[in-house]
């Protein structure tokens, strides 16, 4: 039952940060104007990629949903990751930083849901 807590934990931490980035996005305070400029995506996909990220999100926090979320939140990471590579940006702290949200997205799920649990055991 600890396990489940703390798994709830993680999901937590998690789904507060992607809230807070998918409301920026629907937002766009000056912040996220300048990192779509700066990264070459056009502004008008804020909105756009805002409500993929909530979508992914809400699936992942539903148990039922919770797997096609963690693997959809892990397709829409992939995207960070490919952006940060094409912009060649520090590989630790930008590049990788969606990859180690990633682990702890599976983390969280992993924790919370015993059948993911019976099919990716750390110890058997």
């Amino acid at each position: 039952m600890r396990r489940v807590w703390i798994g709830w934990g993680v999901s937590g931490l998690l789904t507060a940060f992607n809230l807070f980035d998918a409301l920026g996005k629907f937002a766009k305070p000056q912040p996220v104007i300048a990192a779509f400029a700066r990264t070459g995506w056009p502004v008008e996909l804020a909105t756009l990629l805002g409500a993929i990220l909530l979508t992914c999100t809400v699936l992942y926090l539903i148990p039922k949903t919770a797997m096609l979320g963690a693997v959809l939140l892990t397709a829409y990471l992939g995207g960070a990751v490919a952006t940060n590579l094409r912009l060649e940006n520090p590989w630790f702290t930008n590049t990788l930083f969606p990859v180690y949200f990633g682990v702890l997205v599976w983390v969280g799920v992993w924790l919370r849901a015993e059948r993911l649990r019976d099919v990716f055991p750390l110890v058997r």
